[in-house]
């Protein structure tokens, strides 16, 4: 066994499920390193989507947008909002990745129409980059026994930023209970195996952990990108501190959470 951990300072980021685009607007300000709106099993639509990223100033943390589909309408709108990247489900084979990459996109590149919605901060114009972030950024969910077996070549489609984990929907694909899966220490563990095969390949891994014990071991597995947190989570840790800190008249450090030192193994 490998020890991976220890090169790994993972960025961390907030998933945001309830569609609420002014608390998703303070979590892109609150120091997180990137935030997702869930438009796939969150409370997100189209129009609080719009919202939340209109409402933003342009040196926040990145925001991607989890669509619900793998659908170049879909993949175009969130981006056409001013999304900084697109994570896109239930990418199962080269296929699947090449049409991902083809709607984040413009000509030549990719097949994307051009039309950003009024209003919008764009990010991404053809031929251009406006943001202080390589955008759009294209993640792409290896969440299937399929999309595991061939991570490799997902890996290498060109115009794949990022391979992202969801490790329930894994498990349950492979048989696994979830905290089995993220804690097995293997070198060719199917965690390990993704996080290494994206090192090789020159693009991030990324996954979702929602909370920090999670984040840990994802960090431990070669990481970059993770949610370590949803922003309901995040909530109910905050009523936490507040009355450890009511109690105490300090603050309780095994709330402080990994967001306080930007590392999930710590």
């Amino acid at each position: 066994m490998t020890n991976e951990s220890a090169v790994h300072d993972p960025l961390l980021g907030v998933w945001a499920t309830l569609g609420e685009p002014r608390l998703t607007t303070e979590l892109a300000r609150s120091g997180v390193g990137w935030v997702a709106l869930d438009l796939q099993h969150g409370h997100f639509d189209d129009r609080s989507v719009r919202d939340a990223l209109g409402r933003r100033a342009a040196d926040t943390a990145p925001m991607l947008v989890r669509v619900a589909a793998n659908d170049a309408a879909l993949i175009g709108r969130a981006l056409d909002a001013g999304a900084d990247g697109v994570v896109v489900p239930l990418v199962n084979g080269v296929a699947d990745a090449e049409a991902a990459v083809a709607a984040s996109h413009y000509p030549p590149r990719g097949a994307r129409s051009w039309g950003p919605l009024p209003g919008s901060r764009a990010v991404h114009g053809p031929g251009s980059d406006d943001a202080p972030h390589a955008v759009p950024l294209c993640a792409v969910m290896i969440e299937t026994m399929a999309a595991l077996e061939a991570v490799e070549a997902i890996a290498a489609v060109p115009g794949v930023d990022m391979i992202f984990v969801g490790p329930f929907d894994l498990s349950l694909a492979l048989g696994l209970d979830v905290d089995e899966l993220l804690s097995s220490p293997e070198d060719d563990a199917p965690l390990r195996r993704i996080a290494r095969t994206c090192r090789q390949a020159g693009i991030r891994a990324g996954a979702y952990a929602g909370s920090s014990g999670r984040a840990a071991l994802l960090a431990a597995a070669g990481f970059d990108w993770i949610a370590a947190a949803t922003d309901t989570g995040l909530l109910a840790l905050g009523v936490q501190a507040l009355r450890t800190q009511a109690r105490t008249g300090r603050p309780d450090q095994s709330d402080q959470d990994a967001f306080s030192s930007g590392n999930a193994s710590s």
